[in-house]
């Protein structure tokens, strides 16, 4: 049987605009990896057009293996990348790497997204550098889609703001509810605290001052108050948001606790005859549910308050796994979802708020999965 003739791939010097910019170097298992996924994203948005960088002598003869990613793909060459083990202080001295011609390509108006599956740290501050925030928002999130019992969930801060103030977290439940417009086409979607306790007089001051603002402003009907972490699985509130560090914590917790009760269940249906035939009879069911919370269904954080689409992929991703990502960012592009930020915000009247100098924030390693 003869394969498909490939659309040769064209020199993107003077192309554009691009939905997407694609680091095609960044991750575990790139460049493979990428394409894979790119391969499964064109069944999904054939009219996209992607600019994907890199090193153009791996990436033309690998193209050829995938040829409906290589009908949707110009290539960029730069043989410099950054490793998933360097600082980012260190990658933002690298000239020329693909992950940086990405962000380029948003910040000059070439591409209107990126997706990377490289160093979350080096990521996030060539985000902040090049691409910039967008005007009223003093901090850039990290956001994510979650199962939950009631449907999918959004949550941040997941890991791009260690320590957070109630202004952050106003501008974070204002990212959260466009997100989840953009995502999962909710007009109207609830908003949450996560705090230690649903009480008013829970939690520290800047919980208590960011509830207090949020009830004062136009989200005051979609602000369900605080919410505990059972209620992020439990889809108490259709947007969940907490600071940085307790976020990454809750997300990893809850990988974790998946993990385990997987473990579990595989460990009681080995124990003998009676349970092995149990397993067969309950086998389609489980089936469902593991399609149902598969984590490569959920990968893809997004880098919201932005200049421009900045979406973060598991750097252990598979091809269906980096697919998803590419939906988000093309969810988050064809839903105007930095429109609908700028929009809020300047409602609640912070669009052209001064905004204070935020200090240097950590970035936990590699916080989606």
């Amino acid at each position: 049987m003869s394969k498909a003739p490939v659309t040769p791939v064209r020199d993107a010097a003077a192309l554009g605009p691009y939905a997407l910019a694609v680091d095609a170097m960044g991750g575990d298992r790139a460049p493979d990896i990428v394409l894979a996924g790119l391969e499964l994203a064109a069944d999904r948005h054939p009219t996209a057009r992607l600019l994907l960088i890199g090193d153009e002598a791996v990436l033309k003869p690998a193209l050829a293996r995938y040829p409906k990613a290589a009908r949707i793909c110009d290539i960029r060459h730069t043989p410099a990348s950054i490793s998933m083990e360097m600082k980012p202080t260190a990658a933002l001295r690298v000239r020329g790497s693909s992950m940086r011609l990405a962000m380029e390509a948003v910040s000059s108006g070439e591409a209107c997204g990126v997706v990377s599956a490289g160093n979350s740290g080096a990521m996030l501050a060539l985000a902040k550098i090049i691409v910039k925030a967008l005007p009223g928002i003093s901090r850039p999130a990290m956001v994510a889609v979650q199962p939950s019992a009631r449907g999918d969930t959004v949550m941040l801060d997941l890991g791009a703001n260690i320590a957070c103030d109630a202004r952050n977290l106003v501008e974070f439940a204002v990212m959260g509810e466009a997100f989840a417009q953009a995502a999962l086409g909710l007009p109207k979607p609830t908003i949450g605290l996560l705090n230690v306790g649903s009480e008013d007089l829970k939690g520290d001051e800047r919980l208590r001052q960011a509830a207090e603002r949020l009830r004062d402003s136009a989200l005051a009907e979609q602000f369900h108050g605080f919410v505990e972490g059972h209620d992020i699985t439990a889809g108490t509130t259709d947007v969940v948001v907490t600071d940085g560090f307790t976020g990454n914590v809750a997300l990893k917790t809850g990988e974790g606790a998946l993990k385990l009760a997987f473990g579990l269940l595989k460990r009681v249906f080995e124990t003998n005859l009676l349970t092995r035939i149990g397993y067969l009879l309950v086998r389609p069911g489980l089936e469902r549910m593991r399609e149902w919370i598969d984590p490569r269904r959920y990968n893809g954080a997004v880098f919201v308050g932005l200049n421009g689409v900045v979406v973060k992929s598991h750097g252990g991703a598979d091809g269906e796994a980096f697919a998803s990502a590419v939906d988000i960012a093309m969810d988050a592009v064809t839903h105007n979802l930095n429109d609908k930020i700028r929009a809020r915000l300047d409602q609640l009247g912070m669009l052209g708020a001064d905004v204070a100098s935020a200090a240097a924030s950590t970035v936990a390693p590699e916080p989606v999965s």
